[in-house]
């Protein structure tokens, strides 16, 4: 049994671990990286990257197939080759994971392949095979990540009831598809195997998709989305499956009466949970919350001290870049230095197209916290490049104090919100304001120009909207 020595290990290698691995190193504190999978986690194997990957393809199928026409270009027989388009997307995800190796050790961080288990509070076992390594470490960072939640009576068996791992892999395009949840997995992988010719019924328990975003947003998205083809059913709750006739069937309430809807496959997406089985993290002491997650201080340390935890393991939004900060702010920590992340300014965002981003809170959750608001909003219809790229479905709405100008929020439905939502970042981090945002300059002719719109709105200034 071989044993190594460390000033930092860290337990999991997707955005937050292999991020608080290389600052880590960066600030000269000998570390090693511990995976028990593949380099890269959930979000570079099964998450955020292959699905982007899988929506810009079709996104273009899309735009051959429903708008090239209208800009003179003329196509036919057009057709996808779904094993090239997975091919690509696995290339993608190869080309990324190679790069984190690549990362880690040229910026000094060893890697270690195995299941990692704290033995003790310095002392990590990793198990290979037969293959056990000792790692002693000052610093434990554990970055474990999440796993899909199952429904207790639709339990996931890979092929007619899957999560989001199974998803992003079909062999064939399913007649009919039935997603369970319309937040951003949901909607992300129901746009995408609709795209390629799926028939997919949505199913939300709330009364609105994308639920975290303000009423307005969502209902102008269901709209754009239901035009997409893809259907809806809202305020309603799955209580059971049956098969049927090579179908699942399953059954639901909404509004008092009993509804069922046929699928090839369900795609259950209800959300995540920390993964924290086989960590050892209980058997020295580590406290969890009554959701499974790791309870942490505004260090990050938690309650056993040289343990520390980041990621979807802690309380917060399962976000990869909310991760990412959190790994270079523990490592800085560790260092001695002053990590820190605002967590008031993560931008979410859904990858539909068009896109639904937002940072901040929302107009309902200012109200629900007694605050006096004011908002403004610009359609994207009204945008002069929004409309020369035949991409004006769309609407940006900024949330302010009423009392100081401050803002609290912004909400972007469009055509790459993804990257528009970052310049709100950036004036929120600094306590900016609606009239900050507003006498930004921004490029004309650019989408971004509706962000200065709709802060020009707050106060009724609005100049191209009618």
């Amino acid at each position: 049994m071989r044993e190594h020595v460390f000033d930092v290990v860290v337990i999991g290698s997707g955005p937050g671990g292999y991020v608080a691995a290389i600052r880590a190193s960066q600030l000269g504190l000998k570390t090693a990286l511990l995976e028990k999978g593949e380099l890269g986690g959930t979000c570079l194997n099964v998450g955020c990257i292959p699905s982007k990957a899988l929506l810009h393809s079709t996104e273009m199928l899309h735009f051959a197939e429903k708008k090239a026409a209208n800009h003179g270009i003329q196509f036919s027989g057009i057709s996808m080759d779904l094993s090239q388009t997975m091919k690509r997307k696995d290339t993608v995800v190869e080309t990324l994971r190679k790069g984190v190796r690549a990362l880690v050790t040229k910026k000094g961080g060893s890697i270690f392949e195995g299941l990692g288990i704290i033995q003790n509070p310095d002392t990590i076992v990793v198990k290979k095979g037969e293959e056990e390594t000792i790692l002693t470490a000052k610093n434990i960072i554990v970055a474990t990540g999440s796993t899909p939640i199952e429904l207790s009576f639709l339990p996931y068996d890979g092929k007619t009831v899957v999560s989001s791992d199974q998803a992003i892999a079909f062999d064939s395009v399913p007649a009919e598809l039935a997603v369970i949840g319309a937040s951003a997995i949901g909607l992300e992988l129901s746009s995408v195997w609709a795209r390629l010719g799926s028939k997919v019924t949505v199913i939300e328990y709330l009364p609105k998709i994308a639920p975290s975003f303000d009423d307005d947003i969502c209902k102008l998205s269901e709209r754009v989305f239901k035009r997409q083809g893809l259907i809806f059913h809202t305020g309603t709750k799955v209580t059971g499956a049956e098969s049927k006739r090579d179908k699942l069937v399953l059954t639901a309430e909404k509004n008092g009466k009993d509804v069922r809807i046929e699928a090839d496959i369900v795609l259950v997406a209800v959300g995540r949970k920390p993964n924290t089985k086989n960590t050892g993290l209980e058997s020295v002491g580590v406290k969890l919350d009554d959701k499974g997650r790791i309870q942490i201080d505004q260090h990050f340390k938690t309650n056993i001290p040289g343990i520390y935890a980041i990621g979807d393991v802690v309380a917060g939004p399962m976000l990869a870049h909310k991760a990412e900060e959190e790994g270079v702010a523990v490592a800085e920590i560790i260092a001695g230095k002053a990590g820190h992340v605002n967590y008031e300014v993560i931008p979410n965002v859904i990858y539909t197209d068009p896109e639904i981003a937002s940072v901040g809170i929302s107009e309902q959750e200012a109200k629900e916290q007694g605050i006096e608001v004011v908002t403004g909003k610009f359609n994207l219809s009204a945008n002069g490049r929004a409309i020369a790229s035949d991409v004006t479905e769309g609407l940006v709405k900024v949330i302010a104090d009423a009392k100081t100008d401050k803002l609290l929020g912004v909400q972007i439905l469009a055509h790459n919100a993804s990257e528009l939502i970052a310049a709100s970042v950036t004036h929120m981090e600094y306590g900016g304001s609606a009239e900050d945002l507003a006498r930004t300059i921004h490029a004309h002719p650019s989408l971004s120009e509706s962000i200065k719109e709709a802060a020009l709105d707050v106060d009724g200034r609005g100049i191209h909207s009618l």
